[in-house]
């Protein structure tokens, strides 16, 4: 069903990615109710309406849904109850089960492995045995929270089975997901979206950068090796088409020294390596994600500029304000701010993009914005 500029999208979720989708669909003409915990999410400033909520309440998500023409999320920590009660009123994009997938690395890899998408070899665990045993057979490995885990939350390197018990402890002792230690080549992600009546789009694969496993800049186009690009995008179009997405989704992959690309993870919702397409393409993740919920025609993702951005955390605030202006100064660079009142150490309160001739010259330059902060 074709959802017409005018009418009301609902967000559940309002952090930096809501609110970036709000601005979108002010663009268009739509208007934007919120659902978040926080009354001064960043969305806030830019929704028409935020009901302050838990996720998981699932009545608050039937109250978004009665005033809005259709749903989406933008935090993968949305209870299911609070979909499947929303879809009752209006249509949510993605759906509960796309959603349900993204939430348990267990059903994601699971689901991966039965429609013949590869992944690192992986085992599960409920007790410190079974974290024991998996490393006897998996050899030095990973450690990670089936649920909740992200920017490198939640995980523990494990090397050898003498070392599972103190894993076990600083993880909490709650199920895991525990994966073979893969000796990476290069990480890098695709952003796919898809509308309802079967259209998709892919951009083009970001390289990414992590340090302490938060990204730490990301380049679109990446500078891939040849026929990796391409690989990537068959794939990531063929799980977006195997789960019937509606809205958009991020694919994670890793490429190994021998040229294998594993899948490591998905999240159905705008992502930080798409943020480089606000400015690098010539439609945005967040125009992109509006587009395919209200089933309009997708936009292009032609590449007009190569673009890198670089997070800024919070730490950046230990000494007061940051001196933008002097990134600011350097051509081809734009600031992202993301209204966060408060600023802590590892949030991320914002990015820079830098936009270039080449991927490599886009890169060193969001290296020097960056370095205009304080950031080494």
């Amino acid at each position: 069903m074709l959802i017409r500029p005018g009418a009301t999208l609902g967000v559940l979720g309002g952090g930096q990615l809501g609110r970036m989708f709000a601005l979108a669909a002010r663009s268009l003409g739509y208007r934007v109710n919120v659902l978040d915990p926080d009354p001064n999410c960043p969305a806030a400033a830019v929704a028409d309406r935020v009901i302050v909520a838990p996720f998981r309440d699932a009545d608050a998500a039937v109250e978004l849904a009665r005033s809005c023409d259709v749903v989406t999320v933008e935090i993968e920590r949305i209870a299911r109850e609070s979909l499947e009660k929303a879809v009752e009123l209006c249509p949510t994009r993605p759906g509960a089960d796309v959603l349900a997938r993204a939430q348990d690395r267990r059903i994601e890899k699971q689901w991966l492995n039965d429609h013949g998408f590869p992944t690192t070899e992986w085992r599960t665990a409920t007790t410190l045995e079974q974290l024991e045993s998996a490393v006897r057979e998996l050899g030095s490995c990973v450690a990670k929270t089936a649920r909740e885990g992200y920017d490198g939350k939640g995980q523990w390197r494990v090397k050898e089975p003498g070392a599972a018990s103190e894993a076990w402890q600083q993880l909490g002792g709650l199920p895991l997901v525990v994966e073979a230690w893969q000796d990476l080549e290069l990480e890098l992600s695709v952003i796919v979206a898809r509308r309802p009546s079967g259209e998709v789009r892919t951009y083009p694969p970001a390289l990414n950068h992590h340090t302490h496993h938060i990204l730490d800049w990301s380049v679109m186009p990446g500078m891939l090796p040849e026929g990796v690009a391409e690989r990537a995008e068959t794939m990531a179009r063929a799980i977006a088409d195997k789960m019937q997405l509606e809205g958009l989704i991020a694919i994670e992959f890793f490429l190994l020294g021998d040229g294998r690309l594993l899948v490591n993870e998905m999240a159905p919702r705008p992502h930080n390596s798409g943020h480089a397409a606000t400015e690098a393409c010539l439609t945005s993740q967040f125009e992109q994600l509006v587009r395919a919920i209200c089933d309009l025609p997708l936009g292009s993702t032609e590449v007009v500029r190569p673009t890198a951005i670089s997070n800024l955390l919070g730490d950046l605030w230990d000494d007061g304000e940051p001196p933008f202006e002097q990134a600011l100064a350097l051509d081809g660079v734009t600031l992202h701010l993301y209204g966060k009142e408060e600023a802590r150490p590892g949030r991320k309160m914002g990015h820079l993009s830098a936009s270039g001739r080449t991927s490599e010259e886009a890169v060193a330059r969001a290296v020097e914005a960056r370095s205009k902060l304080g950031i080494k």
